[in-house]
């Protein structure tokens, strides 16, 4: 790898973690797609702990809450919103952990087929914008419900298909269960932590049993970059979704899905 593509990349990884538009398949497609050499686990190790920060530090407050009422609610046997939504995002994180694990072979599969990734970019693209344009939007994050919380927090053993994006099944699932947009994506941020610390995880775990040389600047560059792009996108999306629909990302979706299809079919 060269700096071009750290920076290219660890840019790409910051926006499209948060975005319901898939960083994976957009990780493993353009380094093909400009005939980069794969980056590596090092690599995805390092933006996952970007990403990780980001969502850490924006959310800071939101996570000593949940932990504190998580630990309240074994203490006490009493329940709240926040010690139910720690209990939900516990158990939509360990069944995720352990699909990944069963699937992985099949996933990885998946994510060297540009055909299949565009298919999932497309078709969840217009289930994203089905969510958008028909449903209820009523509810805020205040009146999130546990079954909310289970569906939208299983729904993402989805996002395991390369091209799917975590942001966008989440989101989609939230606004179909009548959240607003603002209440789905601040949720989904919060699930998101505990997914990116397993798969990161994941590929350190890997990368330690695949020992060999680490360019040690390249990956802190990538470590910086990828966290201070996730931060600004984590804080600007919540302000946009405010005021605006999700159909640009769809529309973003659909076309990034033909343009797919027309290159590599």
């Amino acid at each position: 790898m060269d700096w071009v593509q750290v920076l290219w990349l660890s840019i790409l990884q910051g926006l499209t973690e948060f975005l319901p538009v898939s960083s994976s398949g957009h990780l493993a497609l353009m380094p093909s797609m400009l005939d980069w050499p794969d980056q590596g686990l090092a690599f995805d190790t390092a933006v996952h702990v970007g990403t990780l920060i980001a969502v850490l530090g924006y959310f800071h407050e939101d996570f000593r809450l949940l932990v504190r009422e998580w630990v309240g609610s074994i203490r006490t046997r009493t329940a709240t919103l926040h010690s139910n939504m720690a209990w939900c995002i516990l158990v939509a994180t360990a069944v995720i952990g352990l699909a990944g694990l069963l699937v992985e072979n099949v996933v990885s599969t998946l994510a060297r087929d540009p055909v299949s990734i565009a298919l999932a970019t497309i078709g969840f693209g217009l289930l994203l914008g089905a969510a958008d344009l028909w449903g209820r939007r009523v509810r805020g994050f205040e009146e999130i419900r546990i079954r909310d919380m289970l569906v939208i927090g299983l729904v993402q053993m989805l996002a395991l298909i390369p091209g799917t994006s975590r942001s966008g099944v989440t989101l989609t699932a939230g606004m179909a269960m009548g959240l607003t947009r603002e209440a789905a994506a601040r949720f989904s941020f919060l699930m998101a932590a505990p997914v990116i610390l397993i798969a990161g995880g994941w590929e350190g775990f890997r990368l330690a049993s695949e020992p060999g040389p680490v360019d040690w600047p390249m990956l802190f560059a990538a470590v910086g970059l990828s966290a201070s792009v996730a931060f600004l996108c984590i804080r600007y999306f919540l302000r946009y979704l405010q005021r605006f629909s999700l159909m640009p990302f769809v529309w973003y979706r659909l076309i990034l899905g033909v343009i797919i299809l027309a290159v590599f079919m």
